[in-house]
């Protein structure tokens, strides 16, 4: 088991710091690559807050302030010399993750784990041009990282399933429950499946079978009440599986094909909405309310983990 062992991270965004806050809270010293150090004192900023709430919800022993400690941000590669994992964090671009693989193959040993959180991009695209492909896998994260239990650990075309296995092991000591994709498809898991269910919900919407508040509220209430405790396969041995091939028959044919993305959806971003971040959505926000839904969605998520603890699927198998 790989234990305590400093971990390398790269990029300090709202994510990566969230991907480091979860890594110190684990125990360890962890080294940050930056392209500028002017991101330093604000990446500190976040991490110490995220630490602090941590420490609040009872998810972190430690004192906030000793914790930070052991984070390390510079602009030098080198530094990452002598790490085993190192966790790239970035935007969503093959050419600059594939420049950031580079430089660290310059640094790292041929064996160190090089992890790359994306939630779209295949694995197999991004292994091309490396020395050593085998030992890069895709980390698909879910926000807040540094909260959730979620964990993709994705395989492509060239990696070798020790370095999988390896790196899943060293997750769950972070409080992570992770799943493992064997082979590279676009979306992962959870993205393929949330993504189909947008789409029928823009449909719905679009065509005037319901409203957007409404769409949310029957999800909240159904899909919302069942999905953290059981997942799709386990809540039809719940409750029946015969009755969904019944239903699925009859509705599968009648479900929305869009290839391209739907009407309102471009409409929105169109018209410049990004959601809580600039007060502008789906549903009408001040400044103030928004930071109120922002408050509540980390107070929720941190409710929710408790939940999940308590049932835990490996202790009801």
């Amino acid at each position: 088991m790989i234990e305590k062992q400093r971990i390398g991270t790269v990029g300090l965004g709202l994510m990566g710091s969230s991907i480091a806050t979860c890594i110190l809270a684990a125990g360890h010293e962890v080294t940050s690559l930056v392209k500028n150090l002017e991101e330093r004192e604000n990446a500190l900023k976040r991490i110490l807050v995220f630490l602090k709430e941590m420490y609040a919800e009872g998810l972190l022993k430690e004192i906030p302030e000793a914790v930070i400690q052991r984070i390390t941000i510079t602009d030098d590669v080198s530094l990452l010399a002598g790490h085993e994992v190192v966790l790239e964090s970035i935007q969503e671009s093959v050419s600059d993750k594939k420049q950031i693989f580079q430089s660290l193959e310059t640094v790292i040993s041929p064996t160190a784990i090089i992890g790359s959180n994306t939630s779209a991009i295949p694995v197999s695209i991004l292994q091309g041009e490396l020395k050593y492909p085998q030992r890069l896998l895709g980390i698909h994260w879910a926000e807040p990282a540094h909260i959730t239990r979620f964990m993709e650990v994705i395989c492509g075309k060239h990696s070798e399933a020790d370095y999988a296995n390896r790196f899943i092991v060293l997750a769950e000591t972070w409080g992570k429950e992770p799943s493992l994709l064997k082979k590279d498809i676009r979306g992962f898991i959870t993205n393929r499946i949330m993504y189909a269910m947008l789409r029928e919900a823009f449909y719905l919407v679009e065509n005037e079978y319901a409203t957007v508040e409404d769409v949310d509220r029957s999800l909240r209430n159904d899909m919302g009440y069942w999905m953290t405790f059981a997942g799709p396969f386990r809540f039809m041995d719940l409750t029946g599986i015969p009755a969904y091939l019944t239903v699925m028959e009859d509705l599968a044919p009648d479900l929305n094909r869009a290839v391209q993305s739907p009407d309102l959806l471009r409409k929105i971003v169109g018209n410049g909405a990004k959601g809580i971040s600039n007060a502008n959505g789906f549903y009408p926000y001040t400044t103030e309310t928004a930071a109120r839904w922002e408050k509540k969605f980390i107070e929720f998520s941190y409710d929710i983990r408790r939940l999940a603890e308590k049932y835990s699927q490996t202790e009801t198998e």
